[in-house]
């Protein structure tokens, strides 16, 4: 039995996805499991995930707390449980977390190895489905207002974290990895949006927003000014220092990663 939290989500539901291809029982884990096969339980209350690990061989965390605040006082408590009950955990976390040694990134990560259960944390770069920010204004025109168009990522596509986290929670040999996943290509955000625009046939147009209008839309929308403050501070430094590139995707599936426009055909559907 592998326990997946966040398995409605994004990526956590490829996850679910690919064990469930593979024949493997999986016991789903969310917040709102309303309507889906999943069980509930709330990381904010970490003995509400407890009976769920019972049995299970693995765990794939999803950390749903942006505050370096709140994860400090709640990741000691979820990654105890884990090691009271499972063999290994598989935890996404993001490349940001080997440099910032405060960010709940790395919070979460030194909670797990303290526990003393076996690990591997996946430290993603962007997402592509983060491009799904844009929707709202792609469907109603064909300007994406948004700040630094220039700024360069390797996105890498959800269905790519999942087949690594499926290996890593599968098979031996991926205990104590750092896996720094990207996409196979770095692409600016207004070459993103041209990407997304092609895939819609139609030309969409980028145009440059302020950082303190984006500062004041993005707290606003996500709840967390110093989370806003973070992802703008991340995009102006990707202007000059592009995200990385790796190959870690193929050398641990044998696959290459999936580039953005492929992402972007299968996800048309959602910027229509």
């Amino acid at each position: 039995m592998i326990v997946v939290t966040g398995g409605t989500g994004r990526v956590g539901g490829q996850v679910v996805a690919q064990l469930r291809e593979r024949g493997l029982p999986v016991r789903v884990v969310s917040r709102h499991p309303d309507g889906t096969d999943a069980v509930r339980a709330d990381l904010a209350d970490p003995a509400s995930l407890e009976p769920h690990l019972r049995g299970a061989e693995a765990l794939f965390l999803v950390w749903p707390f942006t505050s370096a605040e709140v994860t400090a006082g709640l990741a000691p408590r979820v990654a105890a449980i884990a090691a009271r009950h499972v063999n290994r955990v598989v935890y996404l976390s993001a490349q940001p977390a080997g440099e910032r040694p405060g960010s709940f990134w790395a919070l979460t990560e030194r909670a797990i190895q303290d526990a003393g259960v076996p690990w591997t944390f996946l430290r993603p770069t962007g997402f592509a489905s983060n491009t799904l920010m844009w929707a709202d204004q792609i469907r109603a025109g064909d300007v994406v207002r948004w700040p630094f168009g220039a700024a360069a990522r390797s996105l890498i596509d959800e269905r790519d974290i999942a087949a690594v986290a499926v290996r890593a929670l599968t098979e031996e040999g991926h205990a104590g990895a750092r896996y720094l996943l990207s996409g196979p290509a770095v692409l600016t955000q207004a070459e993103q949006l041209a990407a997304l625009g092609r895939a819609l046939g139609r030309d969409l147009t980028w145009e440059e927003l302020s950082r303190p209008a984006a500062q004041q839309a993005l707290a606003a929308a996500w709840g967390d000014p110093g989370f806003a403050a973070s992802a703008l501070d991340t995009w102006e430094r990707f202007v000059t220092h592009p995200e990385t590139v790796t190959s870690t995707v193929r050398d641990v599936t044998g696959t290459p990663a999936h580039p953005f426009a492929g992402w972007a055909a299968a996800h048309a559907d959602a910027f229509r």
